[in-house]
């Protein structure tokens, strides 16, 4: 486990680090990775993918989807070849409507790429009302990390997917077993050393009593009887054979 602060952020950098350091320690990388929805992110699922060739069984962080009944941007066909957006009446949403001398970055600071349709095309469409109804014409905003949210997103769709869900419960029972049971619902030491020393406990501690329940308890009644006739001192002035074991 990697000790970080109580930040959203700085947690998931933290699976960098272990990832990592696992990789560089023992040769190791994993084949996928199993998390909730705040480690679906462009740049961790870009980082997942394309830097470690890690499967995201993760869900995609999309706040794209709509809520007011017009079309979202997964309503719109993505055309790999021409660099642009298809709407549902056929038309293109381009990011560069026309040729500038000097080339010009499409990249905002946010590390997107704004597609936009033609406003003689909106305002002829009959789907304008579903569409745009508010705004001349329709605007997408597409991650420069999109390939890798689309590689989670057909993931998704697998029984594998379905399966790791699964999985990752047996995880997240150990938590709440920590938190509900062990009573380590918060951390008594501080700084980041010292919330690790109490982790790494309460983890070992768990752990023991796991294997206390795995490992077997000692050998069976029959043989533990047998076992003690063996050992057992005679009484004075009376000698004892031991009966041979069966």
């Amino acid at each position: 486990m990697e000790a970080t602060q109580a930040h959203r952020t700085t947690e998931v950098e933290s699976t960098k680090t272990m990832v990592e350091r696992v990789e560089e320690r023992f040769d190791i990388t994993p084949e996928r990775l199993i998390s909730d929805i705040a480690y679906g992110t462009a740049p961790m699922l870009a980082w997942m993918v394309e830097e470690k060739g890690i499967e995201p069984h993760v869900p995609v962080w999309d706040k794209t989807e709509r809520k007011d009944g017009t079309f979202s941007s997964n309503d719109f066909h993505w055309n790999e070849e021409g660099e642009e957006y298809r709407c549902l009446n056929g038309k293109p949403l381009r990011s560069e409507w026309r040729a500038f001398t000097q080339q010009r970055s499409r990249v905002t600071k946010a590390n997107t790429i704004i597609y936009r349709s033609s406003q003689a095309d909106c305002a002829a469409c009959p789907l304008k009302a579903k569409c745009c109804p508010n705004t001349p014409n329709r605007k997408i905003v597409r991650s420069i990390h999109e390939a890798a949210r689309d590689v989670a997103r057909r993931i998704a769709k697998t029984p594998e997917y379905i399966h790791s869900r699964c999985e990752r419960k047996k995880v997240e029972m150990l938590f709440a077993h920590l938190k509900r049971i062990m009573k380590v619902d918060r951390l008594r030491l501080r700084g980041l050393t010292g919330a690790t020393d109490e982790f790494t406990l309460a983890a070992t501690v768990q752990n023991l009593r796991r294997m206390a329940k795995l490992l077997p308890q000692g050998p069976p009644a029959t043989v533990r009887a047998e076992t003690l006739e063996l050992t057992r001192k005679p009484e004075p002035g009376r000698s004892v054979k031991p009966r041979k074991a069966t």
